[in-house]
């Protein structure tokens, strides 16, 4: 059976929302669309079955950490990070770009090189080059892979911003032909320029002018304002093509998604969900619960009555909360589940909304809620 290329179209508008298809060879994922992180191979305290339950349909992977740890060898015995976990579902991988910020003690960069890191786990040694990024999510068989960016911290610096542009650009077009021409993958750059307009668009024209499958959003959600992130995510998205998809890295709360699909994107990914639910924060249609708080020790009421998932509707607020309290394993596994569960039942009505012409009335309702 020969397998489909990849492709994305725009099914229907609201104003600047977009409801919107990709397909790949290992399924369709409906836009706009919520990404769940499993970084190292795996979407923190969830069965993979669970993912899918949730509608979720692909997560993240993370290039960086994947190649430190099982390692290129490993995955490509199994032909790959799908095998390997036991995923079937698309699956998008960062490049490591982010790492090249957020270990930044760590690495050092250089235009012709790439970067230099010392790994996080036992300090070895490891270069890792535009080609090299590509030829890992190769391994990890990725179906939505990324160019390796220079992403710098948030900064007023313009001749620094400038030059991580420059940089990133020299980067992505040796992505681009390490890449090669294989329809049945995607391959996305990355648009770079802080909170300055002029530098968005300088980067997007670049990336424009080397052409790939889709365009993100990076160096945002470092720092700034929910504003000044609306706002750069505004400036930037009328310029960027109709038909390829608009993917914002690293978002967010429900309501930073809300606002960023206001100004039409199409794809997001966080560690929130899971991360909340570690720490006892579940996400709700009635907002959100810090369920460590005292006042839910005696609260019979589960997070959703409707959610039979697991079962998340037989388990109180205050049975969660004794766990909490208790340091059990079991609370940071129902509240990640029921948290990844939600984020997909709000992409889910974001959806519907956009298709009924009933957006502007959800997002006056929810792009608040969750602050």
């Amino acid at each position: 059976m020969k397998k489909k290329e990849f492709s994305f179209s725009v099914i229907k508008k609201y104003k600047k929302a977009r409801l919107g298809r990709i397909k790949t060879s290992r399924g369709i994922i409906d836009t706009p669309a919520f990404m769940p992180v499993g970084t190292l191979g795996t979407v923190k305290g969830l069965f993979v079955e669970d993912i899918k339950k949730t509608g979720s349909q692909i997560i993240l992977g993370n290039t960086y950490h994947l190649m430190l740890r099982p390692g290129s060898k490993i995955l490509d015995k199994f032909g790959g990070l799908h095998k390997f976990m036991n995923w079937d579902k698309p699956i998008l991988t960062d490049s490591g770009g982010f790492q090249i910020m957020s270990l930044s003690k760590l690495n050092k960069i250089d235009q012709d090189i790439g970067a230099t890191f010392r790994s996080h786990i036992d300090g070895k040694k490891i270069v890792l080059s535009p080609e090299q990024s590509i030829r890992i999510q190769k391994s990890i068989n990725s179906d939505i892979l990324m160019v390796l960016d220079e992403c710098p911290k948030l900064t007023n610096n313009r001749e620094k911003l400038k030059k991580a542009i420059e940089t990133s650009t020299k980067w992505a077009k040796r992505c681009k032909i390490e890449f090669g021409n294989n329809k049945k993958k995607a391959l996305f750059g990355i648009i770079q320029g802080g909170l300055y307009k002029d530098l968005r668009l300088e980067s997007l024209q670049k990336l424009l002018d080397i052409n790939f499958d889709g365009y993100s959003i990076g160096g945002l959600a470092v720092g700034e304002t929910q504003q000044e992130m609306f706002e750069t995510v505004k400036n930037i998205t009328d310029k960027m093509p109709e038909n390829k998809p608009r993917y914002l890295m690293g978002v967010g709360t429900p309501s930073d998604m809300l606002g960023a699909i206001n100004e039409g994107i199409d794809m997001f990914d966080c560690v929130m969900p899971t991360r909340s639910g570690r720490t006892g924060l579940a996400f709700t249609w009635k907002g959100k619960i810090n369920l460590k708080n005292s006042i839910y020790k005696n609260d019979k009421s589960p997070l959703d009555e409707r959610c039979t998932l697991r079962n998340l509707n037989k388990y109180s607020k205050s049975y969660l909360n004794h766990l909490i309290k208790t340091n059990e394993l079991l609370a940071s596994m129902l509240i990640s589940l029921n948290n990844i569960n939600f984020y997909q039942q709000f992409m889910s009505e974001i959806r519907k909304s956009i298709k009924s012409r009933t957006f502007t009335k959800f997002y006056n309702k929810y792009i608040k809620f969750f602050n």
